[in-house]
C-alpha cells in the first residue's frame, strides 16, 4: 500500500454519536447589513408584505439552517427588547456602540418571529438577553413577554402587538463574549459566573423547561480561557446546559498552510472545553455533563475589520453600513467545510452550533440593495452537510500522509468524518489540505453493507482564489467526479487538490 494513500475504517459498532439538528445553526445579529437589505427590504421587489426578501428565504430554506440565534453577539450588550416590540414606526432609534452603527429598530421582536416561521418549521428561535448593561429583572420580563400564554401585563401586551400565540422561545443565550474587554459590560468570570446564576436560576422559576447557554470563551488564545470556563461553571453547572465557543479564522501573514489547517485548534478548543466542564462536574461530583454551544464560528478576515474600526470617525453612526462583508474564495470554503467536519466529529458534546453570519455579514448568502441574492462558495459545504450530514457520527480516525505546518506542525493532509443515516447509508465528508496534489483514499467497510457509491461531489477550482460575485455570482458550485467505487467491502476514491468533498454509500 503506498504511503501517498489516506485511510480509515468505518464500522457501525465504533461511534461517535447522534447529530442534534441544532449543529446546522445560524445566526442573524442587527451588524452591518444582516437585517436590513439582508433577510429584511420593504420595497424591494421580491419582498412579501411583511418586508421579508423572498430569494432570501428560498436561499436560507436551502441551506438548511436550524436553530438561529439573534439578536447577537456584541450588539445584545447593550439591547433593549422594549425598542424592537409594538408597532414599528414608534419604536425609537439607538445608537449601538457594538458596530458604531445606528439602529432604527424597524426590525424586532416579532419579526424576528415572524422570519423564523416563514423560513420552517426547523427554524428554531436561540434568543440571547442582555447580560452586559442589563440583568436578571430585564431577561424575565423578556422571556415573559414572548413565551407566556396570556394573563399577565407583558404577555397581553405581546397579545395587543398583533401577537396572540406566545412564540415559544426555549434556547437561551446569556449574555455574548462577557469575557471579552471589547464587550459593553465587560465582566470578570467571577462576576459573570453569578449574574449568570441568578439570572439561569430566575428564568428557571419561570419556566422550567428552557435550555441555557452561558459564554464560554470567546477564543481559545484569550489568556482567560479554561480558567473563565472553570469558574463560570462552578457558579452555573447545575443551572445551565450548555458552555458556549467562538472561533474564528483566517490566513496571517500569507500562511495559508496553516490556514487549511484550521480545524486542528477548532478541535482542541473542543476538546479542551469537555475537559474543563467534566473537571468542574467530577469536583462537584455531578453525573450531569455539559454540552457545547459553537454559536459562532466562520472564516472571517478580522484583520480587515480592525484596520476600518480604526478609520471610524467618532461622530458616525450609519443604519446598516456594509460591514464584515467578506467575498470567500475556494481556499475559504475548504477551510470552513473542514470546520463543519470538526464540529460532527465532536456531536457527542457539540449540541448547538451557529455560523456566524446568515446574510451578507460574513455570510454564506450576499444581497444587493434593491438586486439579487446570491450563494457565496461557503454555502455549499454547509448546505450538503446540512442535508446528509443527519445521524450518527461513525469513529473516523484517519492514517493520511502529513504536511508542515508554522502554527500546528505536522499535520494530516486528509480530514475527514463519516454519518450514518437512519435508513443505513453514510455520507464521508472529506478535504484534502494539499493545495497541489491529489490524494488517494482508501476506506475499509466493516459491517455496513455498501456497495454503491451514489455520489461524490467536491468543491475544488483550478483557481484558489476562485468566488462568486455580483458580476458572477455562479463562477463556483460543486462538481462531480468520475471513479469513485466500492469494490470488495473498500472504497476508493481521489480527492482533488485543495477540495471539500461529500461521497454518498448506499
Amino acid at each position: 500500500m503506498s504511503k501517498s494513500t489516506a485511510r480509515f475504517t468505518l464500522d457501525p459498532a465504533f461511534t461517535v454519536g447522534a447529530v442534534n439538528a441544532r449543529v446546522f445553526g445560524s445566526f442573524v445579529e442587527h451588524l452591518g447589513r444582516c437585517v436590513y437589505t439582508g433577510i429584511y427590504e420593504p420595497g424591494h421587489p421580491a419582498a412579501d408584505a411583511e418586508g421579508l426578501r423572498t430569494d432570501v428565504l428560498e436561499l436560507v430554506r436551502e441551506l438548511g439552517v436550524t436553530a438561529i440565534r439573534y439578536p447577537g453577539g456584541n450588539f445584545v450588550s447593550g439591547y433593549k427588547w422594549e425598542d424592537s416590540v409594538g408597532p414599528a414606526e414608534e419604536r425609537p432609534r439607538r445608537l449601538d456602540l457594538a458596530w458604531h452603527s445606528t439602529e432604527t429598530n424597524r426590525f424586532g421582536l416579532s419579526e424576528y418571529i415572524a422570519f423564523l416561521r416563514k423560513v420552517g418549521p426547523q427554524a428554531e428561535p436561540m434568543m440571547a438577553v442582555n447580560l452586559g448593561t442589563r440583568g436578571v429583572a430585564e431577561a424575565l420580563e423578556l422571556q415573559e413577554y414572548a413565551n407566556h400564554p396570556a394573563g399577565t401585563a407583558l404577555s397581553d401586551l405581546r397579545a395587543a402587538h398583533g401577537d396572540k400565540e406566545p412564540f415559544g422561545i426555549r434556547l437561551w443565550c446569556l449574555g455574548n463574549e462577557m469575557d471579552g474587554p471589547w464587550q459593553t459590560g465587560h465582566k470578570t468570570a467571577h462576576e459573570y459566573g453569578r449574574l449568570a446564576a441568578e439570572t439561569a436560576r430566575a428564568m428557571r422559576q419561570q419556566d422550567p423547561s428552557v435550555e441555557l447557554v452561558a459564554c464560554g470563551s470567546s477564543s481559545q488564545s484569550m489568556p482567560t480561557f479554561a480558567e473563565w470556563e472553570a469558574t463560570v461553571l462552578a457558579e452555573t453547572y447545575d443551572l445551565v446546559d450548555h458552555i458556549s465557543l467562538h472561533a474564528y479564522y483566517e490566513p496571517t501573514d500569507g500562511d495559508v498552510d496553516s490556514f487549511l489547517a484550521s480545524a486542528v485548534d477548532m478541535e482542541s478548543f473542543i476538546e479542551n472545553v469537555v475537559a474543563t466542564a467534566d473537571h468542574v462536574g467530577a469536583r462537584l461530583k455531578s453525573k450531569k455533563k455539559i454540552n457545547l454551544s459553537f454559536d459562532e464560528w466562520n472564516v472571517w478576515y478580522l484583520s480587515r475589520w480592525e484596520e476600518h474600526a480604526r478609520t471610524i470617525a467618532p461622530t458616525d453612526w450609519p443604519e446598516a453600513p456594509r460591514l464584515l462583508e467578506d467575498n470567500y474564495s475556494v481556499t475559504d470554503a475548504v477551510v470552513f467545510g473542514s470546520l463543519l467536519i470538526a464540529l460532527l466529529r465532536h456531536a457527542d458534546r457539540v449540541t448547538v452550533a451557529c455560523l456566524a453570519q446568515l446574510v451578507n455579514v460574513i455570510a454564506p448568502i450576499m444581497t444587493e440593495p434593491g438586486g439579487p441574492a446570491w450563494r457565496q462558495t461557503t454555502f455549499f459545504p454547509f448546505a450538503q452537510a446540512s442535508k446528509h450530514g443527519r445521524g450518527e457520527v461513525l469513529d473516523v480516525r484517519v492514517e493520511s500522509p502529513t504536511y508542515e505546518t508554522r502554527k500546528y506542525g505536522e499535520t494530516d493532509l486528509l480530514h475527514a468524518t463519516a454519518v450514518r443515516a437512519a435508513d443505513g447509508t453514510v455520507t464521508v465528508f472529506a478535504v484534502n489540505r494539499g493545495r497541489t496534489a491529489a490524494l488517494p483514499l482508501e476506506v475499509t467497510l466493516n459491517g455496513l453493507e455498501l456497495t454503491t457509491v451514489t455520489e461524490h461531489s467536491a468543491l475544488a477550482d483550478a483557481d484558489p482564489d476562485a468566488r462568486n460575485t455580483l458580476a458572477d455570482p455562479e463562477r463556483v458550485a460543486p462538481h462531480t467526479v468520475e471513479g469513485t467505487a466500492v469494490t470488495d467491502g473498500t472504497l476508493t476514491a481521489v480527492l482533488e487538490p485543495l477540495s471539500w468533498n461529500v461521497i454518498r454509500l448506499a
